[in-house]
């Protein structure tokens, strides 16, 4: 059985995969807001703003985040 990842984990991935494509990164983070559910946000100090998603669980949340950042990042490579 594989072992099951944090959300420790997961933060850190994303850290790591923004920081190596992006650069300057200040924070990855999720927190609980009553009426939207989870959100996952990664704030950068360069170019970028923010990137949020938002999920109905904390789980959810960061994988779609994950994936923003990725879709983003393969965007960013074909130009």
């Amino acid at each position: 059985m594989a072992e099951k990842k944090t959300n420790t984990q997961r933060i850190k991935r994303i850290y790591d995969l923004c920081e190596e494509h992006f650069g300057d990164i200040r924070f990855v983070g999720i927190k609980y807001h009553k009426k939207i559910g989870w959100i996952a946000k990664a704030q950068f100090d360069g170019d970028f703003d923010n990137l949020t998603a938002d999920g109905e669980t904390s789980v959810e949340a960061l994988r779609n985040l994950k994936n923003r950042v990725k879709k983003i990042i393969k965007r960013y490579n074909r130009v």
